[in-house]
């Protein structure tokens, strides 16, 4: 796969050719810059003026206050936007965001992307199409978060997650994180996490491998009757 075909795959780029997308990155003066393993892509309360699409790799968010103490949030993946609170708004986030392997980010300056759209016509257009949908996917994955943590109980969270991600993955099979991981996002204790996926495959309600789960339908159905 080229880079132009590589960046074609990207939602950020959507319904735009090759030569297209070598255009605007031309005129945005756009470019990628990779980052090791551990690297800060991201710091958090930092002037920042760009969007930044992950090209390559995975990144780990980390919510820091003003006394430097982290907590973990969610993975962003190939595809993903940072950066846009602080480029679009110009105000400091209270989010980090550390490389978990090698990472590649295209970063394009937030002030090049809108004084372009007369030099890019339909172009620029179809970017800030995909943005608006970019943002708007990220509100309604928000939500759904939300949704998972009002749950009452750590089953309710668990089946409920695995509901989303079969709908989003189109699988029964869903992929997720480590243990750890997966706590973050559910806002629970590791230990409790393991305890109630062990006791829910003891119940028949849900298969586990390596990176994946199943929940049982038939066995859920039961027991909500």
């Amino acid at each position: 796969m080229t880079k132009d075909e590589e960046l074609s795959d990207l939602p950020f780029f959507h319904d735009l050719a090759a030569d297209e997308i070598r255009r605007f990155l031309h005129a945005t003066g756009s470019g990628e810059k990779r980052y090791a393993k551990g690297d800060r892509i991201l710091r958090a309360y930092e002037d920042n003026g760009s969007l930044g699409v992950i090209v390559e790799g995975r990144g780990q968010v980390l919510t820091e206050d003003r006394f430097g103490n982290e907590a973990s949030s969610h993975m962003l993946e190939r595809g993903a936007l940072l950066g846009s609170t602080s480029a679009i708004l110009g105000a400091p986030s209270i989010a980090s965001v550390v490389a978990l392997v090698e990472t590649r980010v295209l970063w394009v300056a937030w002030r090049a992307l809108i004084t372009a759209g007369t030099r890019l016509g339909r172009i620029h257009g179809i970017v800030m199409k995909n943005l608006l949908e970019a943002f708007c996917r990220k509100n309604y994955l928000m939500t759904q978060k939300i949704e998972v943590l009002s749950q009452k109980t750590l089953r309710e969270r668990i089946i409920l997650y695995l509901l989303q991600r079969e709908a989003a993955q189109e699988t029964a099979d869903v992929t997720v994180p480590g243990r750890l991981q997966l706590a973050r996002e559910l806002s629970c204790n590791r230990s409790a996490l393991t305890r109630e996926i062990r006791t829910m495959e003891d119940g028949g309600l849900l298969t586990t491998g390596e990176e994946w789960m199943r929940l049982n339908h038939a066995r859920l159905e039961e027991e909500h009757k």
